[in-house]
């Protein structure tokens, strides 16, 4: 491993801001960051649009497989990112992530339109690279406002987000977003490429833990898979519970594997720490239901309202976008104060605090999510908690592991967050499907759905919240080794 480190006169010196060149490195970080948001936020919008098309009923594939990629492919990716570059990787998978929403640009039928949101798949572990590459080649001053400004990002996400969404989907449909999504991401690969350093920080060479990242990988994938199968082949039916069997035997054999190989793909030392293991269990707890309760939302503002069939909304994708830039507007402001409070306070402390305000901003939409009024009223509640937690959660993995562990402790706890909220995205889609009226092969959803889909984010969030008392103090975000930019 080799870390770059400032002299005190290059560090002093630093201290006055980020600088042009360090601001373009974080714009290209922010923007590759954000990628995955903005595509599932686009493709989320489009989702009715594209149910009601080709008359499907399995719409839920069209955001879950490419999960089921991406957590299959995160161990090799974050393996090969630690050993060849962050930054390599990543340029990588962008790439990848291009070809696959090219693919989907130009399908003419549902399975072509799978196959490519299929492969891009494959840029699911960026969020836990970028985090990595800001630890890395920021000085150490500004990798906490750095980290927080990344994750305030989902702010920026969903304030232009919606409107961009807006935008592209009423004036030119579900097939102007998939073209949209060729352009994100193209611009993603170009900014990396031009913009965005290399990390020096290195694991050592060694052979790959085949055998243990197809369990790990093909075990998530099993279960997540036989979940958003269960309703369909029935809850005990042989099928469904052999993926979610043979999943769960594939994680324990796993564990198992991980204890006797010399080099390990995701040391069982690194993930038996309690700070580390408590720490991706409650971030990726809370942020896999904040991305999951999404979906949720999305279905109640866009799809019709049609008296006695479906209770949707009915709102445009543009109205929705100005209902909610409020609450982007404060998770922006809080994300980044946050980042420099972590300095500070406690992060526990302020997780609790964020948590529990997301949680109840969920329950309380639950009950009331029938007007303009009413859900802006609860966005300032859930904007300032969601700009709490989304900024503590690279803060927090940091603070948890050594320099040389960053990527493959955000890989782990991406993956993580992954695979929970590819399975409370499922359990979701089987909670909202019990009071659903199928019309011409297409599901629509009454008002209790989308009540009984908000109580189990409020309370897989509120739980996570508990949970924080389980990780123990760490040293602080100032106090913690992070490598420097040269």
């Amino acid at each position: 491993m080799t870390l770059n480190v400032e002299s005190p006169h290059q560090e002093e010196a630093g201290k006055a801001g980020f600088g042009a060149r360090f601001a373009l490195i974080l714009i290209a970080l922010l923007w590759a960051s954000q990628l995955n948001g903005l595509i599932g936020l686009m493709g989320s919008n489009a989702q009715s649009q594209i149910a009601i098309h080709y008359h499907t009923t399995q719409i839920a594939w069209f955001t879950q497989i490419g999960s089921l990629v991406g957590v299959f492919f995160t161990p090799f990716l974050v393996k090969a990112a630690g050993v060849y570059g962050k930054r390599r990787v990543l340029i990588v998978i962008t790439t990848l992530g291009l070809v696959g929403d090219l693919i989907a640009a130009v399908s003419t039928n549902y399975e072509t339109l799978l196959i490519g949101r299929a492969v891009s798949g494959f840029y699911g572990p960026s969020v836990a690279l970028v985090y990595a590459l800001a630890r890395d080649v920021f000085p150490r001053h500004l990798v906490g406002p750095a980290s927080g400004f990344l994750g305030g990002g989902m702010g920026v996400l969903a304030l232009g987000g919606p409107f961009l969404s807006g935008w592209v989907l009423d004036d030119f449909g579900y097939r102007g977003v998939l073209w949209f999504m060729v352009a994100a991401t193209a611009i993603s690969l170009l900014a990396l490429l031009a913009l965005v350093p290399e990390s020096s920080v290195r694991e050592a060479r060694t052979p790959v833990d085949w055998l243990g990242g197809i369990l790990l990988g093909g075990g998530f994938s099993s279960i997540i898979y036989g979940v958003g199968k269960g309703e369909q082949w029935g809850w005990t039916s042989g099928e469904t519970l052999g993926f979610v069997g043979g999943g769960l035997v594939a994680v324990i054999a796993f564990v198992l594997v991980e204890h006797k190989v010399a080099h390990p793909l995701f040391p069982i030392s690194l993930l038996g720490r309690r700070r580390v293991w408590s720490t991706f269990l409650v971030t990726a707890l809370a942020m896999g239901a904040v991305f999951a309760q999404g979906t949720v939302l999305n279905l109640l503002v866009v799809m019709p309202n049609i008296p006695g069939l479906s209770d949707g909304l009915g709102w445009t994708a543009t109205k929705n976008a100005w209902i909610s830039a409020p609450n982007s507007v404060l998770l922006i402001a809080v994300s980044v104060a946050t980042g420099v409070l972590a300095r500070r306070i406690d992060s526990r402390v302020l997780f609790a605090v964020g948590g529990t305000l997301v949680a109840a901003a969920i329950a309380l939409m639950s009950q009331f999510h029938h007007s303009v009024g009413q859900l802006m009223a609860i966005g300032v509640v859930s904007g300032v908690g969601m700009g709490i937690v989304v900024a503590l959660v690279p803060i927090m993995v940091i603070e948890s592991v050594k320099p040389e562990e960053q990527a493959l402790g955000n890989g782990a706890q991406g993956m993580m967050q992954g695979v929970l909220q590819g399975v409370l995205t499922q359990v979701a889609f089987v909670i909202v499907a019990q009071n659903s009226h199928v019309m011409k092969g297409t599901a629509f959803y009454v008002d209790d759905s989308f009540t009984n889909g908000f109580l189990l984010f409020a309370g897989v969030i509120a739980v996570a919240t508990l949970l924080v008392a389980l990780v123990p103090k760490a040293k602080s975000l100032d106090e913690a080794e992070v490598g420097q930019a040269t």
